[in-house]
């Protein structure tokens, strides 16, 4: 009789964004991305440290796992390869179907050795390769906590799929019923990353410095180009191959065609500086992605009935898109979960194989919780490889100190508790500043973050006070929405408002983080105003700090006044 397995490791890992999930008996251990230990951001490596903390956390040892959950299927690669011959019938994607068929079949092959490879490393354990949209969906559904809702997922590529409706239902078993999917070679994540790299900036990792710029660009000069070249149709949409051809998931074939460049503009070094034309470009794609996604929104809730919404992949990270689905008020509530990438879809896997095994186990630890990774409290602190550094130890007004340094001025970095799951800071891992010490925003883009002097900060607010300060009119926990913002806002803290009009917002409840909700009322009776910046504990470049190593690194090479690491306030 086969055994159900109580032991479920879930992987993403050789691609980008590597990262481990654990599930025993149905209740997720933890779940960690590489790079927040590696300090290697968006690593593809086989997440070793991951799956070694996990394994430790729940005190079991690779023989010990009954189930590899991996977020791809390699023969749903193999599918396309006879279709992508048919591409040779198509005067402007001829030069591509071969090229298409066999870096499809190629990727397949590598998939399975890669399956391979990871048994090797589990003897106990069966490999079960998932569909990488239902990882996607699982991920995105399970962590809402809701009993149902309408799914969508929207990424560059998984296998075939790039765009799925779903609905989903159950809490303690949650299952995810595609309803339908839109393959590739029409896919929204492809042109955003396609339009980023021609913009001078890489693919895979700065597209949100693109959706920054967009905000200070007029979409109108390339606004025709972009709804040729992205067409709704009445179930979705499909890409024009004449402005971006089909990929070929083989190096040195151009994302972008000769027609494309013609109608825009050079490729940017990422030397050079910008100027209205890219401005523009970055205006187009966002209006055109923002329009996209809405278009998809109403579809899912035709298909769906559902008055929620689940949004998972890549491009529900592009915070102003989801923002814009809950300003048509097409759904009563939207919900992105911390990790809506590929790192998320360790966890999906592992619900998948848990899901199918048809266990009586109810899953649990993944709805509404954010910090699942390594913590390092009570551990002690060497500051020796750091000697500029100094430590104080704080008492347990902790909360009062840190919103006073805050209220004063400084900018500080707060390393508390577990590492959180994705890419946005949920005060864990932060940097925190007060939004209404003059120059805020400028000096931390030039002498904190290092990044472009157009970026702007995200706001985080007591939940309870959003709405005197925002209008979304919703819960944000993850950072991944954008507001509008009221005219109190305007007026005493527009350092938060991005030249859109709109910030991105982090709501805090008490029991979501009961150490920041602490420090935001703190700042707020000092102050009169509840609202601190919060953006993430790194540079650019850098992945998030995981580790203290990390933190401390981040601190001595950075234009952090402090760091608040476990109870400690090290400054220079």
């Amino acid at each position: 009789m086969k055994r159900t397995p109580s032991v479920i490791l879930g992987l993403c890992s050789y691609t980008h964004d590597s990262s481990a999930a654990l599930l025993v008996d149905g209740e997720l251990v933890g779940f960690v991305e590489e790079e927040r230990l590696s300090a290697q951001k968006h690593t593809k490596l086989y997440p070793a440290r991951a799956v070694g903390w996990l394994l430790d956390q729940a005190k079991l040892s690779a023989t010990d796992v009954d189930a590899v959950a991996y977020n791809f299927q390699p023969v749903r690669y193999l599918a396309e390869s006879p279709a992508a011959l048919h591409l040779a019938l198509s005067p402007t994607m001829r030069d591509r179907s071969l090229a298409r068929a066999h870096g499809f079949a190629k990727v397949a092959l590598r998939t399975r050795r890669r399956l391979r490879v990871l048994g090797s490393q589990f003897p106990s354990a069966r490999v079960t390769p998932v569909l990488h949209h239902r990882a996607h969906q699982l991920t995105a559904f399970a962590a809402s906590g809701w009993e149902e809702a309408a799914v969508l997922v929207v990424d560059s590529l998984g296998e075939r799929q790039t765009t799925t409706i779903a609905h989903g239902h159950g809490i303690p078993r949650p299952r995810v019923r595609t309803l339908e999917a839109i393959n590739d070679p029409a896919s929204l994540g492809y042109v955003y990353g396609a339009v980023t790299e021609h913009l001078g900036w890489r693919r895979g990792d700065e597209e949100g410095t693109v959706m920054a710029l967009a905000a200070l660009g007029d979409p109108a000069r390339f606004r025709h180009l972009f709804t040729t070249a992205v067409r709704t149709t009445a179930t979705g949409f499909r890409i024009h191959p004449g402005y971006f051809p089909a990929r070929t998931l083989n190096s040195g074939y151009a994302r972008t065609s000769r027609r494309f460049v013609a109608e825009t503009c050079p490729e940017r070094h990422p030397s050079e500086p910008l100027t209205d034309v890219h401005r523009d470009l970055a205006a187009a794609l966002q209006e055109r992605t923002e329009q996209v996604m809405v278009h998809l929104a109403r579809r899912a809730r035709a298909l769906t009935g559902s008055r929620r919404l689940c949004v998972g992949g890549g491009v529900a990270t592009n915070c102003v898109s989801i923002g814009k689905i809950i300003d048509a008020d097409i759904f009563d509530e939207v919900f992105v979960p911390p990790a809506p990438g590929d790192a998320g879809t360790a966890i999906g896997a592992a619900l998948a194989v848990h899901v199918d095994a048809r266990t009586p186990r109810p899953v649990a630890g993944i709805a509404r919780h954010c910090y699942l990774g390594p913590s390092y409290e009570d551990q002690p602190l060497d500051l020796t490889p750091w000697p500029g550094l100094h430590q104080k130890t704080l008492g347990n007004e902790t909360a009062e100190f840190l919103a006073d340094q805050l209220a004063h001025g400084m900018i500080a970095g707060l390393f508390q508790g577990g590492v959180e799951a994705g890419p946005r800071a949920l005060g864990n891992r932060s940097i925190l500043a007060s939004p209404l010490e003059p120059g805020v925003v400028e000096r931390l883009n030039a002498t904190v973050k290092f990044r472009e002097p157009f970026r702007p900060f995200a706001p985080m607010v007591p939940a309870e006070r959003a709405a005197e300060f925002f209008t979304l009119g919703q819960l944000a926990p993850y950072m991944s929405m954008a507001s509008g913002v009221t005219d109190l806002t305007r007026e005493r803290v527009p350092a938060i408002v991005h030249t859109n009009g709109t910030s991105r917002l982090q709501t805090v409840t008490r029991s979501q983080n009961p150490f920041m909700h602490a420090v935001l009322t703190a700042f707020g009776r000092r102050t009169g105003v509840p609202v601190l910046i919060n953006t993430s504990l790194n540079v650019k470049g850098k992945p998030i700090c995981g580790t203290p190593e990390m933190a401390l690194d981040c601190l001595a090479n950075s234009g952090l006044d402090a760091l608040l690491l476990e109870g400690r306030w090290i400054t220079k």
